[in-house]
């Protein structure tokens, strides 16, 4: 074992002193110069003041996709003139198209893009090609912004207050917007020299344009940023900006209501140029979307995705190791309450509250980011009865509880960084605590060929007894032309536990995979990409050594002149595998038999009002009986550019699945089981406006487990036969329904109404007929609750402008 990894960090440290020698190559920047104003233009989406007159265009837009490099064509040409003064730059752009009645211009909500043309202006105001801010508009006004990272994309969470406007004419389109200095990051210097792209697509033609030509044989889309010149001697302002907040709750739950009125704050403030400081006093987050539920028989927790604003928007820098996993942050109690004899919880437990968090991130000029994010959350105690005397007591089961995460990000050379970056979670009194850091580096060549990554990664949960778990990885990778690869490799040690502010997964391995990748980076006659993938995963357990599994993976997908998606595959399991997790006891595995995993997926062409997707995927294991179906269709109607319906059903059926089923001091047994799951998921949006939009989304979630038979985990794996164990077949519904009114009155502002609607039951019986399942499961106490939250952005200098003028 210690040579395999001898090896492989030797390949990869050779591998970083190769990278270290590639010469520099050169990328074309095109530059354009704004233009100084007193006087700022009406944003009106109408050119027509005399200062845009006389500022000199940006110009000569190039194909993106699908012909990468080809010269824009002169009747969909686009140019862009920009303006500045003391308090925002302004961009005008004219989009022309010769049959401007075919601009697609569907209305979605803010932050969507639908099937829209689109506008987009790429910002960096620190021109190291590191981190840039989008600004879009579609057609119809609807903004999005998001900041665009090398390592992480694009994040549409993150939002700002502009202003835009968009106007369809006989020409084509235009939008007109000014981008305040409180919403860019830009170093304090008489002349500034930010980096900028634009970026346009025409969705009839599926035709994407930039300004500055991006190559995509190479590299990311932040290293071909054009440069802006001519913003001098500017004073920006303060950067400083509160969000109060109103709301109001009516909830229903098995026939009683409570009512709640809440308030809060958020404020955020420029502490310099680069930084910024986030906080939110106590939060109110009731009007987060549900969750998927799922009834889940696995050896690991499930994992939702965050829907709260506060942790999804400007979180990338924390997002570095994947050591910080935000729903811990205000999840269930860390202790299970101490259950007498002839004593029960008194109602639920409830998740903890929130009572605060910060955060200050930010980027200095010379490519540092740091990042520094602290919540607190409220001592939580249970009420425990006792069921004969009727006693009640108290029990603390999460105490006062800090929760730390602090990133530094070292960027260099374009597309390179080296990150640190610690966790830390402190409960008071005798409750766990746990730390936990990582060491990483990403380094690519200055030609943008080719990419070394490395990390290490401890942590240190203390509970008792002090546990200190290593998690090691290293591979390289080809990343230009039509022919990629990849080789590399993890290490998890058994200790390893970052659950407590983050997401362990499995551990107890060593892990290798290799990948090799094939596209096309022209369209040819008939079709408009291609893409085919090889990949390779050899995993061994670490104590004590033992085969894990050895996967296959074959893949392909591609686009034809229609625009419709095909794809499918092809995985193998040729050895089998052993599951180191399901028997949920150190030490034990699971013996799985070898599969075959053939799969098919069809998209149809977006562009058009009706659109379905279809997949089919299909388990055969070397084992009689035993098969798995994963299908799905999903299928969507744009009624008209304010309406559209979707509806996706997922159908999974599992034959003959061995899993855990539960243990005694002796023995773990496991069940060879049939499962059938339905998902039925409605979505409906209506949107009035650009400031206004009403949304349905219903899911109901059904699955059934029946068990066939029971057998007892044996040292090699396998499954002996037995009569003396048994337990309950297991059918679970969830059925959400949301329906929200959004109305964005002013820049920064909305108000919500939301009503939801939530039901679920859990029986110790299966195969039950469709109405029996859904007349029990509307039997059960339904919780319905009415919303209404507003939220006000005021901004320090509009405010303290106004009340100038007001004396």
């Amino acid at each position: 074992m210690k040579s395999r990894l001898l090896a492989t960090l030797t390949l990869f440290i050779y591998g970083l002193h190769f990278s270290q020698k590639i010469e520099k190559d050169s990328i074309v920047r095109k530059s354009v110069t704004a233009q100084k104003i007193t006087m700022p233009p009406k944003i009106d989406g109408i050119l027509d003041e005399e200062v845009w007159k006389n500022a000199a265009p940006a110009k000569n837009f190039v194909e993106l996709q699908p012909q990468n490099g080809k010269a824009e064509s002169p009747e969909f040409r686009t140019e862009v003139k920009i303006l500045y003064d003391d308090t925002g730059v302004y961009f005008g752009a004219k989009m022309y198209d010769p049959e401007p009645d075919k601009i697609a211009k569907e209305l979605v909500e803010r932050d969507n893009v639908g099937n829209d043309d689109f506008f987009d202006v790429v910002l960096n105001g620190y021109n190291d090609k590191q981190q840039s801010l989008e600004f879009m508009v579609l057609p119809n006004g609807v903004q999005f912004d998001a900041k665009m990272t090398n390592d992480y994309g694009e994040d549409s969470n993150w939002s700002a207050v502009w202003y835009s406007a968009a106007k369809i004419d006989n020409e084509g389109w235009t939008v007109e917007m000014k981008i305040p200095y409180s919403e860019l990051r830009f170093p304090k210097k008489d002349i500034q020299e930010w980096g900028l792209n634009f970026v346009r697509i025409i969705r009839r033609t599926k035709i994407k344009t930039t300004w500055n030509f991006i190559d995509n044989k190479k590299g990311s889309f932040n290293l071909y940023d054009g440069v802006l010149k001519g913003i001098e001697n500017i004073k920006p302002p303060t950067r400083l900006s509160f969000l109060p907040y109103f709301s109001t709750y009516i909830n229903n739950f098995d026939s009683k209501t409570t009512t709640s009125i809440n308030g809060g704050m958020d404020v955020k403030y420029g502490i310099n140029d680069a930084f910024t400081l986030d906080t939110t006093l106590i939060p109110d987050f009731g009007q987060t979307a549900f969750d998927d539920n799922i009834l889940n028989l696995g050896p690991f927790e499930q994992q939702f995705s965050e829907k709260r604003s506060f942790f999804t928007e400007g979180t990338e820098l924390f997002s570095k190791g994947n050591l910080f996993y935000s729903r811990r942050v205000g999840d269930y109690p860390s202790r299970e309450p101490n259950i007498g004899e002839n004593e029960s919880v008194v109602g639920t437990i409830q998740k903890v509250k929130l009572l605060n968090a910060t955060k200050i991130s930010g980027r200095t000029n010379k490519g540092l980011g740091i990042g520094f994010f602290n919540g607190v959350t409220k001592k939580t105690d249970v009420e425990i009865k006792n069921d004969i005397t009727g006693q009640t007591r108290f029990e603390t089961i999460e105490p006062l509880a800090n929760y730390n995460v602090l990133v530094f990000d070292q960027r260099f050379n374009g597309n390179s960084s080296v990150s640190l970056i610690n966790t830390n979670v402190t409960r008071a009194g005798d409750f766990r605590d746990a730390n936990a850091t990582a060491l990483l580096a990403d380094l690519t060549d200055k030609k943008n060929k080719y990419n070394l990554y490395g990390g290490f990664r401890g942590s240190y949960v203390k509970d008792g007894t002090g546990n200190f778990g290593t998690n090691i990885n290293g591979g390289v990778k080809k990343i230009f032309g039509k022919s990629n690869y990849e080789i590399g490799f993890e290490a998890i040690t058994k200790n390893y536990n970052i659950d407590d502010l983050g997401y362990t997964g499995e551990t107890n391995k060593i892990h290798y995979n290799a990948n090799y990748h094939y596209g096309l980076l022209q369209p040819t006659k008939n079709f408009n990409n291609i893409n085919l993938n090889i990949n390779l995963d050899y995993a061994r357990r670490l104590d004590t050594d033992l085969f894990k599994n050895f996967k296959v993976n074959l893949n392909f997908n591609f686009q034809d002149k229609k625009f419709r998606n095909y794809g499918g595959g092809l995985e193998i399991t040729p050895n089998g595998q052993n599951d180191l997790y399901e028997p949920r006891v150190f030490g034990k595995y699971l013996a799985i038999p070898s599969y075959v995993n053939p799969w098919i997926n069809f998209n149809s062409d977006n562009r058009k009002k009706f659109t379905y997707n279809l997949s089919l995927d299909y388990y055969a294991f070397d084992q009689t009986g035993r098969n798995q179906f994963d299908n799905e269709i999903a299928l969507k109607y744009r009624v008209s550019d304010h309406f559209s319906v979707s509806y996706a059903v997922t159908y999974n059926i599992s034959n003959q699945d061995q899993g855990f089923a539960g243990k005694d001091a002796d023995n773990i047994y496991i069940g060879t089981r049939n499962r059938n799951t339905v998902i039925n998921a409605l979505t409906s949006n209506y949107t009035i406006n650009n400031k206004m939009a009403l949304t349905f989304n219903l899911r109901h979630y059904y699955t059934e487990v029946t068990y066939k038979n029971f057998g007892i985990l044996q040292d090699d794996g396998s499954v002996s036969p037995t009569n003396n164990y048994s337990t309950d077949n297991k059918t679970f519904n969830a059925w959400n329904v949301d329906l929200r009114y959004s109305w964005w009155f002013a820049p920064g502002s909305q108000l919500t109404l939301l009503y939801q609607n939530a039901a679920q039951n859990y029986l110790n019986y299966s195969k039950i007929n469709f109405n029996k399942n859904f007349s029990n499961l509307f039997n059960e106490p339904m919780n319905n609750t009415l919303s209404l939250k507003v939220t006000y952005y005021i901004d320090y200098n509009q405010a303290k402008n106004w009340f100038k003028k007001k004396s």
